[in-house]
């Protein structure tokens, strides 16, 4: 069951969030043969999206980021995100959804 986090971005900056992923004993767990990725849409039936740069690690890092020229061409508002781990069996989970707030930028 994946948990909820809801993230702001600020228009036209850059975004970077963190994300410790660890075992039930509370370890962190390797993740360095997982693949994983993440997207916002404005809705979950929206066919638009825009991706995170993902990175995951072997110390139990998942790494959300999006540059301030990507960050720039969203429209201010809500929107839902998700991202998702993949095994290298090629099982998918869920680790993490929620709402996107964007900010507008007032300095262009």
């Amino acid at each position: 069951m994946a948990i909820k986090a809801n993230l702001i971005i600020d228009q036209g900056t850059d975004f970077s969030t963190t994300i410790n992923v660890t075992d039930d004993a509370g370890d962190a767990v390797d993740l360095s043969t997982y693949t994983a990725a993440a997207q916002i849409r404005k809705h979950y039936t929206s066919t638009n999206s825009t991706a995170f740069s993902v990175t995951a690690s072997s110390l139990g890092v998942v790494t959300l980021t999006m540059n301030n020229s990507i960050t720039a061409n969203l429209t201010a508002g809500r929107y839902v995100y998700d991202c998702e781990l993949t095994d290298g069996s090629g099982t998918v989970s869920r680790l993490v959804e929620g709402i996107v707030t964007v900010t507008p930028e007032v300095t262009r």
